[in-house]
């Protein structure tokens, strides 16, 4: 099986049977880091795609890039990001309309009542802010500290240190519900 780094020079000499290996291998893995980014399978079909059209428009500069699989997952989360601002803007001038009171994500009950520790993690994980959220995505996705720091544009020793709050964080939030 021939690395990312040489199909992607294949690609860049033309040969789109190079762009077809790459597509299936990410197919899988990317799809579902951005449907879990997103949470909606159209949104996520299109984001997909959007992020294989990247590679075809930007076949020539790639060149440069030392690891296909964080620039493709950095790609997938920008415009995952940009989805994402799009729909908290929509949600705001909706509001906004109907003057309507925010509704909190969730209660202290409704959390009491999952006993089991699969269903704590995912709602822990589902509380996460922001940067620890892309974190766990990255990470549970399979990519490696060194992939995320790239993806990110972070230095290693920062994403290493983001990681350590964020299971941190984790644990504490699970805690009571995996206490036998």
């Amino acid at each position: 099986m021939q690395s990312d780094e040489a199909l992607v020079e294949r690609l860049v000499g033309g040969d789109m049977a190079a762009f077809d290996l790459l597509y299936r291998r990410y197919e899988g893995p990317l799809f579902g880091f951005v449907y879990k980014q997103l949470g909606d399978q159209a949104e996520a079909e299109d984001v997909f795609h959007e992020a294989f059209m990247a590679v075809l428009r930007e076949r020539e500069s790639m060149k440069r890039v030392e690891s296909f699989r964080a620039w493709i997952y950095q790609v997938a989360r920008n415009l995952c990001l940009n989805r994402v601002r799009s729909r908290k803007r929509a949600d705001r001038a909706v509001q906004a309309e109907a003057k309507a009171p925010v509704v909190p994500s969730a209660h202290a009950e409704e959390l009491l009542a999952q006993s089991e520790a699969p269903a704590a993690l995912k709602r822990a994980v589902a509380q996460l802010p922001e940067p620890f959220a892309t974190l766990y995505e990255l990470r549970t996705s399979g990519l490696s500290y060194e992939e995320i720091s790239q993806t990110l544009g972070l230095p290693l020793g920062t994403v290493k240190s983001r990681m350590h709050e964020m299971v941190g964080r984790l644990r504490e939030e699970i805690k009571p519900w995996t206490a036998n």
